[in-house]
């Protein structure tokens, strides 16, 4: 009941505080837009808006940038599901499905349950922010690099078994990935990597860059080379906007589960929105009934990433506010504000500064609300967006592709990254290469690096010292078995297919001469 009491008194805080409503609607409506601009993210708004929240309160400030971390998550998913554009690296996952729905003329049904499972991620991660913060956070520390290391690798196994047809193919694009993600400066020597003596590579490829290539420019490039299969053709509203019920039943339990998983992800430190959603969406698909339709308009691949995403926000907190420790790059934006004000975060946050605490978790709540409230009226509208003639569609995706590479850097060069990765994208599918498992190459990768060279300097260089603790070992060797799996039913395949041969070949007849 005390928690309850001291909820209850962070509502009252909120709701008789018309300036902290009035934030918090703020940063919804900004955190939306910022969300839907690629190039754009919650870590840049939030920090571009210290300046002005130097003039406000520290409740007003940290309430409208809590809502601008929430707003951004939901305002990403508008863009992969209608654009196949992800706003932010979060919300690739949802691209897989949500835009092959848009294709379907499911675009409203697809919206509606990102936007229903958003609301409920980010409530059910309060709800556990709440009640589990303290143990988890100390839980968390458990994982050193080395156990990262381990689990990064089976996250990429696992992608690659599963969003791809075979693991071989899928390990190339990550392998590929994983190439992209070694070039810049390298942070430890200072040495530039992979450079080719252009400046605009030394701090690396942005995130946003390859994502909007990819999957924007790639689908343009895709579309004119296959009319067959051109949005001015698939594209088109069918029936009911809205979830209809066999949608519904199918998304329950996807996101009741990627609550749960997208919040104990967020809790671990450097993993992310991002993680969040891709193993929710890879349990999914792997205790699906229906998995071959992951990648091909799956509502519950749509479910299962955004409960995930938004849930994860409420774990990233966790480390933040009892260790001081972000837990994605928003948060560590949050706890320079913190600072800023002068506000100490650590184990007695919550005691020595209880008001501002429980304010902040019912601004949560009171974000959450407003953003469904905002985004499920407005559902009819951005359907419409897809109805647009592909003569105008394209051209509207490729300028906002070349905008946001821009925006992100004020560089030309990284606009032409863009249309480089476009093509990229599209002889990969060409190749029956799967362009999302390159992007999470990429992602992941940068993460991979920085904790195998952060096991390595805890056992002064031993790589066996680095990758021998049992939770590597488990997570390594179960990598392991899986390509092994693969690699023999690729060779039973392979022989099964040898045999048919055979058997279907006519025998020759020798003629007597």
């Amino acid at each position: 009941m005390d928690i309850l009491s001291q909820l209850g008194d962070g509502f009252a805080n909120i709701m008789s505080n018309p300036h902290s409503l009035l934030a918090a609607l703020i940063g919804c409506l900004l955190g939306t837009i910022v969300g839907i601009l690629p190039g754009l993210g919650p870590s840049t708004t939030i920090a571009l808006l210290i300046p002005v929240a130097l003039t406000l309160d520290p409740q007003t400030a940290l309430v409208m940038a809590l809502a601008i971390y929430l707003g951004a998550m939901y305002g990403g998913t508008l863009t992969s599901v209608l654009l196949n554009i992800p706003g932010e690296p979060s919300s690739v996952m949802t691209a897989l499905d949500g835009y092959q729905l848009a294709r379907q003329g499911k675009a409203g049904a697809a919206l509606a349950v990102a936007a229903i499972g958003s609301f409920i991620g980010g409530t059910l991660s309060v709800v556990a922010l709440m009640a589990l913060a303290p143990p988890l956070a100390s839980a968390a520390l458990a994982f050193g690099p080395a156990e990262y290391f381990g689990v990064l690798v089976l996250a990429l196994v696992l992608s690659a078994s599963l969003i791809g047809k075979s693991v071989f193919r899928g390990l190339i694009s990550i392998m590929f990935g994983l190439m992209l993600a070694t070039i810049g400066t390298d942070l430890q020597t200072g040495v530039p990597r992979f450079t080719f003596g252009e400046s605009g590579l030394l701090e690396g490829i942005d995130l946003i860059i390859p994502i909007i290539g990819v999957f924007g420019v790639g689908e343009v490039l895709w579309s004119l080379v296959h009319p067959e299969e051109a949005p001015s053709k698939a594209l088109k509203i069918r029936g009911r906007i809205w979830p209809s019920r066999e949608d519904s039943r199918r998304s329950a339990m996807p996101t009741l589960r990627s609550s749960i998983i997208g919040f104990f992800a967020g809790v671990l430190p450097g993993s992310g929105s991002t993680m969040a959603s891709f193993i929710s969406y890879t349990v999914e698909k792997r205790i699906s009934t229906r998995p071959d339709k992951f990648g091909k308009g799956a509502i519950e691949g749509v479910a299962a990433a955004e409960t995930a995403n938004n849930a994860s926000t409420g774990g990233a907190l966790v480390p933040m506010l009892t260790l001081g420790i972000p837990g994605s790059g928003a948060t560590a934006v949050l706890l320079a504000y913190l600072i800023m004000y002068g506000i100490q975060p650590g184990p007695g946050f919550f005691t020595q500064n209880a008001s501002l605490a429980w304010a902040l978790i019912a601004s949560l709540y009171v974000s959450n609300v407003i953003l469904l409230i905002l985004n499920l009226p407005l559902i009819p509208l951005f359907v419409k967006l897809i109805d647009v003639p592909a003569r105008f569609l394209f051209p509207a995706i490729m300028a906002v592709a070349v905008i946001g590479g821009y925006a992100g850097s004020n560089s030309l060069f990284d606009a032409g990254l863009v249309v480089l990765f476009g093509i990229v994208g599209y002889l990969m599918r060409e190749a029956r290469l799967s362009p999302a498992l390159l992007v999470i190459g990429l992602v992941l990768g940068q993460m991979l690096e920085t904790r195998f060279r952060q096991a390595l300097a805890l056992d002064n260089g031993s790589v066996v010292g680095a990758l021998t603790t049992p939770i590597t070992l488990v997570c390594l060797g179960i990598a392991a078995l899986l390509i092994a799996l693969d690699v023999r039913r690729t060779l039973m395949e392979a022989r099964r297919r040898a045999r048919t041969k055979d058997r279907d070949a006519p025998e020759s007849v020798i003629v007597p001469g």
